[in-house]
């Protein structure tokens, strides 16, 4: 039993014994055509249908993508144009509105330049009243005035020509 424990020993790795290299060989052949027929029929065609089905994903999404990205460009639009609208309507009502308050304005400042005007109608009237009523007393007193200078001098004339003498004198004043 030493010696065949020691052939066995001396005879090295199985792998590499030459004798049994055309077993080897077949049982390599036969695993590499079973894995191929594994993998060929069975794991292959999986991955396939996996990497169709993301590649059909990926293009579904990248399709929805696009036309996300065409409708938020529509809609992008759709805002610049109702905020030009905006914009516009809002030019429309600020002039309209300025338009009215003008117009409001110009309303106001006819009946003040109107009440102003009758103010001033009224005012110079009462200034012409008093006017006449000034220069009737100054043609009193001066009529008076006069009388009495006349008296004092020891002059004699009529009250008749000391009111003419008066008002000749006050026509070329005034």
């Amino acid at each position: 039993m030493a010696t065949e424990s020691g052939a066995t020993e001396a005879a090295g790795m199985p792998q590499l014994d030459f004798s049994t290299f055309p077993n080897q060989i077949f049982w390599l052949v036969v695993t590499l055509v079973v894995i191929y027929l594994i993998l060929s029929r069975i794991a292959l065609p999986r991955i396939g249908a996996v990497l169709a089905e993301r590649q059909g994903t990926i293009t579904n999404d990248i399709a929805a993508a696009e036309e996300l990205k065409l409708k938020a460009h529509e809609a992008e639009a759709a805002y610049n144009k109702a905020l030009a609208d905006a914009r516009t309507e809002a030019q429309k009502i600020v002039a309209e509105t300025k338009a009215e308050i003008q117009a409001e304005l110009d309303v106001a400042i006819a009946k003040a330049d109107a009440e102003i005007a009758a103010k001033t109608a009224e005012s110079e009237k009462a200034i012409a009243e008093i006017r006449e009523t000034a220069m009737d007393s100054i043609k009193a007193v001066a009529i008076d005035t006069t009388k009495e200078i006349v008296s004092a001098f020891d002059a004699k004339a009529t009250a008749a020509d000391v009111k003419k003498a008066v008002e000749e004198n006050m026509k070329a004043i005034t």
